[in-house]
């Protein structure tokens, strides 16, 4: 297992195939778009995510294997040419709903009612899944290993969580993360069973200095370093405003995504605490053309202003000698 450890370096990945379905990696396309994320980017390490399915948000089975879900053979591939890249590897084990419903919404009943589903349904089923995906984290010496992104309705079991920690931690020996949503990284109760607190950094362009001034408390509190383990904005006008909704905004607008990205990497600077990003998301089978990111209104960087911000952002992560960040 290689050594990981914020003391020294800043972890700048950016979020790869969410989403793909098994067997992804049998073709072309993503190994030449992992190439292309690094070369443009300049990011040194990727997130891989390994999405499980329930039907909606209280179903109480997850489907972890099968033609929706990639597989260990995927997840090897991208690892391997990853470190070819000379990147590290981080794997994060997540679940969608079906229906269309965010995950931050799975919620059962906190005290058991006859016939109606609840936590000690699914908890065993998410574990399942995410022990497999620590099971993949292990084989492939990942650098960090995500037990879980944005799952709101959850939170509050502590105990299930920590149970679930301690499994974890019996499969795969490096150090482990949970990604909590946007405004929740005061809230969760149970950081004491993790390596690193890491959130989803949406955060409006005019609310992130004091978001992180938030965050840099909760952070304290805990004793842990801290990451974004997402953070991004749409391509689309006024998205700079509400960066977690891909829905929100009119049209497509790299400019705006753009000055989301500025104000991000500014704030980045006067704020430490935060040892390390991940970027929202690059595909794996479904990059458009590099001609073609003014007509994209999607969070992926590649052919618009962002991206150039990225890679000078890369640049200056690995000469420490220079300005951290520098956005224009």
């Amino acid at each position: 297992m290689p050594e990981f450890s914020f003391d020294n370096s800043f972890l700048n990945a950016y979020t790869f195939g969410f989403c793909e379905k098994r067997g992804f990696t049998s073709g072309r396309a993503w190994r030449h778009s992992l190439d292309l994320m690094a070369e443009t980017t300049h990011c040194n390490a990727v997130i891989l995510p390994v999405c499980a399915w329930q039907d909606h948000c209280y179903s109480t089975d997850i489907v972890s294997s099968g033609p929706d879900v990639m597989d260990a053979e995927d997840v090897s591939r991208v690892a391997s040419r990853a470190r070819e890249l000379g990147l590290q590897v981080i794997l994060k084990a997540m679940v969608n709903c079906r229906d269309g419903y965010w995950r931050a919404y799975i919620r059962f009943f906190d005290h058991p009612v006859p016939v109606e589903p609840g936590w000690d349904d699914w908890f065993p089923h998410w574990t399942e899944h995410v022990c497999a995906v620590a099971e993949m984290a292990r084989d492939n010496a990942a650098d960090l290993f995500c037990v879980g992104c944005e799952m709101v309705g959850t939170d509050h079991r502590a105990d299930e969580w920590r149970r679930l920690c301690l499994r974890v931690r019996e499969i795969y020996p490096g150090p482990i993360t949970y990604n909590c949503d946007k405004y929740q990284e005061d809230r969760v109760a149970w950081w004491d069973a993790v390596d690193v607190i890491s959130s989803s950094g949406y955060y409006p362009i005019g609310s992130i200095a004091e978001n992180l001034q938030r965050i840099r408390k909760a952070a304290e509190k805990a004793g842990k370093p801290f990451m974004f383990m997402e953070c991004g904005c749409p391509s689309r006008k006024h998205s700079d405003t509400r960066p977690n909704d891909w829905r929100f905004g009119e049209g497509t607008d790299p400019d705006t995504q753009a000055r989301w990205y500025s104000a991000f990497l500014c704030a980045l600077r006067d704020f430490p605490f935060v040892r390390g990003v991940g970027w929202w998301d690059w595909p794996a089978t479904r990059l458009y053309p590099e001609y073609a990111g003014y007509d994209n209104s999607g969070y992926c960087t590649f052919g618009k202003p962002a991206n150039a911000m990225l890679a000078r952002f890369g640049d200056e992560i690995r000469n420490p000698g220079t300005d951290r960040i520098l956005t224009e």
